[in-house]
């Protein structure tokens, strides 16, 4: 009996050392990855990329409007040869223009004039509002990616230590399997070690599930595989 318990007081102190040193996983983030994974949501996430379009649409609006001053001003000719006789009444057959050749003709749309500087203001102040927009995504954006890198980075620590303690539970039950077998400890001791295996083989399927999704998620947002960025 003093065997088994040594034996167990071991084991306990394994598996703290194996806690304890997982217990903080801030040694465990990679600050550069993380850029480039905030970069790959900003280039990739169909949204983002949908608010970009927007403002660069929006910005060709800025030169249409400086361009468009022109449009208050329009241009006319008239052109009336000098050789020809025009059409007149019975009996009149003198010309009866008083210039003749080519009449060039101005319209100045005063209204138009005066509306343009607003137009154009406008066209800057859409521009403008557009980039909020897409600034004011940026800062959710990347708030998003840490979130879902930093519980990427949690659930790959949590499967490392489902795994070192499905690990050792096993060999735990194993070592009680061989001692029941030699009549060494009693049956309810080796049916708790079974039970504990079977707790954390448990625990450790569902921590891979976690890191699964939580990849998933990752990848979902920056819009590549995580292997695709070095």
């Amino acid at each position: 009996m003093k065997r088994i318990s040594a034996l167990t007081v071991f084991l306990l102190s394994f598996l703290c050392l194996q806690v304890s040193a997982q217990e903080s996983i801030i040694g465990d983030i990679n600050y550069g990855q993380l850029e480039k994974y905030i970069q790959a949501a900003k280039e990739n996430y169909p949204k983002r990329k949908i608010l970009k379009a927007q403002e660069e649409a929006i910005k060709t609006g800025i030169p249409i409007a400086q361009i468009s001053y022109l449009d208050m001003f329009s241009a006319s000719y008239f052109y009336r040869p000098g050789d020809k006789q025009a059409i007149s009444g019975p009996g009149q057959t003198n010309n009866p223009y008083i210039v003749n050749g080519i009449q060039y003709g101005i319209s100045f749309n005063l209204g138009a004039f005066l509306q343009k500087p607003f137009l154009v203001k406008r066209a800057k102040a859409d521009y403008k509002v557009a980039k909020l927009q897409t600034e004011d995504y940026d800062y959710a954006l990347v708030n998003e990616v840490k979130k879902r890198y930093y519980t990427y980075i949690q659930t790959l620590s949590e499967l490392k230590i489902k795994t070192q303690t499905a690990q050792d539970n096993n060999g735990v039950a194993e070592n009680a399997r061989r001692r029941f077998e030699k009549g060494e400890i009693p049956l309810d001791t080796y049916n708790g070690s079974r039970v504990q295996l079977s707790d954390s083989n448990s625990a450790k399927i569902q921590t891979e599930v976690n890191y699964l999704n939580a990849k998933d998620a990752l990848e979902e947002i920056i819009g590549r595989k995580l292997t695709d960025i070095k």
